[in-house]
C-alpha cells in the first residue's frame, strides 16, 4: 500500500513545532521528510538524517534539472525536496510529513496531487501576536516581519484540505491525528489491498 503525504503549514508562533513533535511521537508510521540544504550542518545534525547537505552549485544543478519538487531560498540558504526521494518513500509505504510554507505546499501538491494539506491556525491574530511577544527574544523588526508573514500565509488558507485551530494543544493534536487516520481509510488507499478478500476471482 502506498504511503501518504501530509503537508503542514502554519504562521510562526502558532505552535506547529510542538504539535508535530507530539504527532510524530505518537505515530511510528509517520516520518519527517528530509530536504536538501546548502547551509552547513549544526552540532548534532547528520547528513541523510536531518538534511542532505549539498553545495550551492549542486543545489542549483538539482533545481535547474527539475530534480526538486519544491525549493526556496531563505536567509541566504537553499532548501528543497527531492522528487525521486519522495516517490521512493511513498512507493515503499512510508507516510511522510512535510513542514512547508504555503508556496512549498502548493508546489508539492502540483507534483503529488494525493498530498493532504493541513493549515494550523492560531485562535486569532491577537493571540498570535501575544504568543510571539511571549517568546521574549524577538526584536520589534523581527516581530513585525513574522506577523506580516503570518497574515500573508492566512491568505492561502482556502486551498488547504483541512484546518486545525491550535487553541488547546490536546484538542489540536487529536484533530491532526483524526486527519491522519481518515486519510489512511480512504477507499483509494484501502480497496486495492482489500478487494481480493471480497470479490470472487471468477464471478
Amino acid at each position: 500500500m502506498p504511503g501518504e503525504i501530509f503537508v503542514i503549514t502554519a504562521p510562526s508562533g502558532t505552535g506547529k513545532t510542538t504539535l508535530l513533535k507530539s504527532l510524530m511521537a505518537a505515530d511510528p508510521r509517520l516520518r519527517f521528510s528530509i530536504s536538501y540544504t546548502t547551509r552547513s550542518p549544526r552540532p548534532g545534525e547528520v547528513d541523510g538524517r536531518d538534511y542532505f547537505f549539498v553545495s550551492p552549485a549542486e543545489f542549483r544543478r538539482l533545481a535547474d534539472t527539475g530534480a526538486l519538487a519544491e525549493w526556496v531560498e531563505q536567509f541566504g540558504y537553499g532548501y528543497g525536496t527531492s522528487r525521486q526521494w519522495v516517490q521512493e518513500r511513498v512507493d515503499s509505504g512510508a507516510d511522510l510529513v512535510f513542514d512547508l510554507d504555503s508556496r512549498g505546499g502548493r508546489a508539492l501538491k502540483q507534483e503529488f496531487p494525493q498530498a493532504i494539506l493541513i493549515f494550523i491556525l492560531p485562535p486569532s491574530l491577537e493571540e498570535l501576536e501575544r504568543r510571539l511577544h511571549g517568546r521574549g527574544r524577538l526584536d520589534p523588526e523581527e516581530l513585525a516581519r513574522r506577523l506580516a508573514n503570518g497574515r500573508a500565509e492566512l491568505q492561502e488558507v482556502s486551498w488547504y484540505d483541512y484546518l486545525v485551530v491550535n487553541d488547546d494543544l490536546p484538542t489540536a493534536l487529536a484533530d491532526l491525528q483524526a486527519i491522519v487516520r481518515a486519510a489512511r481509510c480512504r477507499t483509494a488507499q484501502l480497496w486495492p489491498q482489500l478487494a481480493r478478500r471480497f470479490l470472487l476471482e471468477n464471478p
